[in-house]
């Protein structure tokens, strides 16, 4: 689902990952990390595709660079990300960038 989100200006969050092949308790955490994430002050909204080859790219989006600092000191978060380096990505890419402009098209 393509997230709503409000008039620039606003932040998004990059995340690009590579799976690895641990699956254990992946599926479940990545859900509580969606609903932890939609319960924060100044979440806006995400966006997330998976290839076949476990290429993942998470774009979440946040009202300003406070609302993610806050979520990524979140301690569910923080332990997920733990166990994100542990086992369940061979490789992350974290950018964070300031939406100026947003223009889309809906049927």
């Amino acid at each position: 689902m393509i997230a709503r989100t409000p008039q620039p200006p606003y932040y998004a969050v990059i995340f690009t990952s590579l799976r690895s092949e641990q699956e254990q308790g992946y599926a479940d955490a990545a859900a509580r990390m969606l609903e932890l994430a939609a319960r924060q002050d100044g979440f806006l909204g995400v966006e997330s595709a998976r290839g076949a080859d476990g290429l993942g790219i998470t774009v979440s989006y946040w009202r300003d660079e406070a609302a993610i600092r806050h979520w990524r000191e979140e301690g569910e978060h923080r332990i997920a990300q733990r166990r994100g380096r542990q086992d369940w990505y061979s490789g992350f890419q974290v950018r964070v960038c300031r939406v100026e402009r947003a223009y889309g098209f809906e049927r």
